[in-house]
C-alpha cells in the first residue's frame, strides 16, 4: 500500500484532537491520548492492531512543538499499537524517514512481541543503504500496549536504607529461579517467581539488603545473534525505556508484565528488599547506522543519537559510538534528556524501584565529545526532587581512554570500585606488591573518595559482577573459555586476575578443592567486611559456574542459570557469607560512616583504626613498602565509635582485629600488648586450625594458616 493510500485511509477515521502531554499513550475509560515526538515528520500514523493482527491505520493531523497527537475513544487496555512516520528520506542528513516501518512508541509502558532478523527489519536496503527499503516491517517487529495503570500498593513506601546499611545482590530475573525447585514451574525465571517466599527468605537470610537486577527494560536481541542461534541474555540492548521486558512475565504481555513486576516489587519490599534496576541509557537496540529501524530511528534520528563533531558546522551522519553497541544516546539532546528522565520518574513513581545502576554511565555525561560533570544530565538529575534522594550508581566507565571517571562521579552518585575488584583480587592469588594498596582498598579507598566531602560507601566493592568470572570459575581457571559464544574464544576480557591453583577448570583433587574453597571464602569475607558497600554477584555464595565462561552476555541456559542443586554447591562458602554478613550488620563498628583517622576518638581510647604487623607491631613506613609483606593484621576499635548514635548519644560496639593472610605459608603473629582489649574470641575463619569460638588473649602467638582471614572479636 502506498503512503497516498495510508493518508486516505487515516483521514477516514475519527480521531480527536487529543493533546501533547504526556508523551506515550495515557489511558483512561473514556478515550486513550497519543503522544510520539518526530519534530522533522511530515505526517504521523497511529496503527492498531485487533487480536487477528490486522493493522488499522488513524493519521494524526495534531503537532505542536514536534509531538504528533491525537486521542482515540473506547481503546481497550490490552490494545496493541505502533506508529508509522512518514518524512524526508536523507541518510546523510540523518533523515530516516520510511512509513513502510512499524515504529514502537518510545514511552509505551509495555510492549507485545519480539523482532525476527529479516530484511524488513530494516530501514535500508541491505544491497544499498543508501535507499529506502519499502517492505512492510509490521510482520516481523514488536507492538506497544496501552496499559491500565492502576494499581493498590497498599502501605507500600521507600525504605531509604543508608548506604552504610546496605548490601547489594546483583541478579537476573531470569537466571535466578529458572532452576529453583522451591519456585512454582509455571513462575520460574519471572518477576513473579522473585516475589515468590522461597526467594524473599532465602535473600533475607543471606543478609541481602538490595538486589540489582540485570536491565528489565523492553530489550530484544541483536539480529547478529539471532542469527547464530543465541539471544541476548543479559538484556543490555534496551529499546523500551517505560516497559518491563515481558520475556520475564508470567502473565503474558498485554500488560501482565507491568501489574506482575509491580506485585513482585511489592512483595521483595516487605521482605525488606530495596530493588535497584540496571540500567541501558547510553545505547539503544538499534545499534549502528546499519542497525534495525524499531522506534528511535524513524522518527527522530537526527536528534536522538550522537554525530561524529564536524568543525565546519556542517551536519556529519557518522554515529559516535563510546558504547562499544553501535550508537549513543545524545543526552545533550532536549526530548532525549527528557525521556530519561521521564523513564527514571516513572520508574520510582509508578513502579516503586528503590534506585538505579547506570550501564556505561560516561558516555551520559558528555557535552558534545568530552566528558562534563556539569553536563545537563547529571544537573538534572542533582535538581530532581524525586531522583535525587532515590540510589545512583555509576558504572564509571565506557570504552573509551578517556570515560574512566572512577572516583570522580559528584554526589549523590556512588561508583562500581573497579580498583578494590583488581587490588583484592590481586592480593588474594599472591599477586600484590606489599599491601599498602589493599589496606586503602579494605578501609574504603580514600585515595578515591575523601578528597571532595564523599565517603567509604561511595565506593560500591565487589570482586565479580555479570560480566566476568564467576567466583568460583575466579579460584578454578587461569583463561576463558568463551566456545560457547560462536566467537572463536575472542570476546571477553584476558584479564582477569585469576588463578586455577594447578589445574585449569574442575577437578576431583581434594587439595585443590579445599584452597579453591578458602580462596573463595576469603575473597568473600574481605568484600563483606571491608569499609564500602559490598555488592555479590548472585550464586556466588553457593559457588556458581558458567565453566570459565566470562562473557556469558548470550548463553541463555545453564551456563547462566543459578544451579539450585545441593549436590555440586560450595554451601560451606553459604555458611561463611552468611555468617559474614551477619557480622556487618550487627556491629557498627564493622560499617563506619565516617573516615577511619588513625587517632584515639576519646582521650586516652585505643585508635579508630590501626594497622598491624604480623609481629604485632603497628605498620611502620618500610613495612608499608615492604613488596614481599602478603599479610595484614586490621583493627577497628568500637568503643567508642566515631559516629553519634541518632539521638546524639555516643555509640560503643565491640572491637575487632582481622588477620588476613595471603601468603603460601603458615604465619606466626602476635596479638598486641595494649591498654583497652585483652581478650577476644575467634567469630569467622577460614582457617581449619583456628575454628569459631577459639579464645584468645593480647600477648599470645596465633599460628594463622596459609591463604586464611581470622575475625577476632573483642569479648
Amino acid at each position: 500500500m502506498s503512503p497516498g493510500m495510508w493518508s486516505q485511509l487515516g483521514q477516514t477515521a475519527r480521531v480527536w484532537p487529543g493533546r501533547n502531554w504526556p508523551l506515550g499513550a495515557a489511558w483512561t475509560p473514556e478515550s486513550t491520548n497519543f503522544a510520539v515526538y518526530a519534530p522533522n515528520a511530515t505526517e504521523m500514523w497511529l496503527c492498531l492492531f485487533d487480536e487477528a493482527g490486522a493493522e488499522t491505520r488513524y493519521k494524526l493531523t495534531e503537532q505542536s512543538l514536534g509531538i504528533w497527537h491525537g486521542a482515540l475513544p473506547d481503546i481497550a487496555p490490552g490494545s496493541r499499537y505502533g506508529y508509522r512516520a512518514d518524512g524526508p528520506w536523507d541518510p546523510d542528513n540523518g533523515l530516516l524517514f520510511n512509513v513502510h516501518k512499524l515504529l514502537l512508541d518510545p514511552y509505551g509502558l509495555a510492549t507485545s512481541g519480539t523482532i525476527r532478523s529479516e530484511p524488513a527489519l530494516f530501514g535500508y536496503c541491505w544491497d544499498d543503504p543508501s535507499q529506502m527499503d519499502i517492505s512492510d516491517s509490521a510482520p516481523v517487529t514488536a507492538r506497544s500496549v496501552v496499559v491500565d495503570p492502576s494499581f493498590d500498593w497498599e502501605d507500600d513506601a521507600p525504605m531509604r536504607r543508608r548506604w552504610r546499611d546496605t548490601v547489594i545482590y546483583e541478579l537476573h530475573v531470569k537466571g535466578f529461579t529458572r532452576l529453583h525447585d522451591r519456585v512454582p514451574e509455571e513462575l520460574r525465571g519471572t518477576y513473579a517467581g522473585l516475589a515468590t517466599p522461597a526467594v524473599v527468605d532465602y535473600l533475607r537470610d543471606l543478609g541481602v539488603t538490595a538486589v540489582e537486577l540485570l536491565p528489565v527494560h523492553q530489550f530484544f536481541s541483536e539480529p547478529s545473534l539471532l542469527e547464530r542461534g543465541l539471544v541476548n541474555y543479559w538484556g543490555y540492548n534496551s529499546i523500551g525505556y517505560f516497559a518491563p521486558d515481558a520475556s520475564y512475565s508470567s502473565s503474558g504481555d498485554r500488560g501482565g508484565q507491568v501489574r506482575e513486576f509491580k506485585e513482585m516489587v511489592k512483595a521483595l519490599h516487605r521482605g525488606g528488599i530495596e530493588v535497584i534496576l540496571d540500567v541501558v541509557y547510553n545505547h539503544t537496540a538499534e545499534a549502528g547506522p546499519l542497525g534495525p529501524t524499531l522506534s528511535f530511528r524513524g522518527l527522530d534520528d537526527r536528534g536522538f543519537y550522537k554525530r561524529v563533531p564536524h568543525h565546519d558546522g556542517h551536519f556529519d551522519s557518522t554515529y559516535w559510538d563510546v558504547t562499544g553497541c553501535g550508537n549513543t544516546v545524545d543526552t545533550w539532546n532536549d526530548l532525549a534528556l527528557r525521556m530519561i528522565l521521564d523513564s527514571l520518574r516513572y520508574w520510582v513513581t509508578e513502579m516503586h524501584v528503590d534506585g538505579f545502576r547506570f550501564d556505561l554511565m560516561s558516555a551520559l555525561t558528555r557535552t558534545g565529545t568530552a566528558v562534563d560533570f556539569h553536563c545537563a544530565l547529571l544537573i538534572a538529575i542533582g535538581q530532581d526532587p524525586v531522583l535525587r534522594h532515590v540510589k545512583l550508581i555509576a558504572e564509571p566507565w565506557d570504552v573509551s581512554m578517556d570515560g574512566y571517571l572512577v572516583g570522580r562521579m559528584p554526589p549523590p552518585w556512588v561508583e562500581w570500585n573497579d580498583q578494590y575488584r583488581d587490588t583484592i583480587r590481586d592480593f588474594w592469588r599472591g599477586h600484590s606488591d606489599g599491601v599498602r594498596t589493599v589496606a586503602t582498598r579494605l578501609a574504603g579507598s580514600s585515595d578515591l573518595y575523601a578528597d571532595d566531602g564523599r565517603s567509604a560507601y561511595n565506593s560500591v566493592n565487589f570482586i565479580t559482577a555479570h560480566d566476568g568470572f564467576t567466583l568460583r570459575d575466579l579460584v578454578s581457571y587461569d583463561h576463558k573459555h568463551n566456545e560457547a559464544n560462536g566467537e572463536g574464544n575472542r570476546d571477553g576480557t584476558d584479564s582477569n586476575r585469576s588463578w586455577n591453583h594447578g589445574v585449569e577448570g574442575e577437578t576431583d583433587d581434594p587439595e585443590i578443592l579445599a584452597l579453591r574453597r578458602r580462596q573463595a571464602a576469603n575473597l568473600m569475607v574481605t568484600l563483606c567486611l571491608s569499609n564500602g558497600v559490598p555488592m555479590i554477584t548472585a550464586g556466588d555464595e553457593r559457588g556458581r559456574t558458567q565453566r570459565g565462561n566470562n562473557n556469558a552476555y548470550c548463553q541463555d541456559n545453564e551456563i547462566s542459570w543459578v544451579d539450585w542443586r545441593a549436590d555440586d554447591a560450595w554451601l560451606d562458602l553459604y555458611e561463611v557469607t552468611k555468617a559474614a554478613l551477619r557480622l556487618r550488620r550487627e556491629h557498627p563498628a564493622l560499617r563506619q560512616r565516617h573516615w577511619f583517622a588513625g587517632s584515639p576518638t576519646i582521650v586516652g581510647g585505643p585508635k579508630d583504626l590501626a594497622w598491624l604487623h604480623p609481629t604485632g607491631r603497628e605498620m611502620t613506613e618500610a613495612d608499608w613498602r615492604d613488596t614481599a609483606l602478603q599479610a595484614v593484621g586490621t583493627f577497628m576499635s568500637g568503643a567508642p565509635l566515631r559516629e553519634p548514635g541518632p539521638r546524639g548519644e555516643q555509640v560503643v560496639d565491640r572491637s575487632f582485629l582481622i588477620w588476613s593472610n595471603a601468603s603460601a605459608e603458615d604465619l606466626q603473629v602476635t596479638l598486641p600488648e595494649n591498654d583497652w582489649v585483652q581478650t577476644g574470641e575467634v567469630v569467622l575463619s577460614t582457617d581449619p586450625a583456628l575454628p569459631d569460638g577459639t579464645h584468645v588473649k593480647a600477648g599470645q602467638e596465633l599460628l594463622v594458616g596459609s591463604r586464611t582471614v581470622v575475625v577476632i572479636r573483642a569479648t
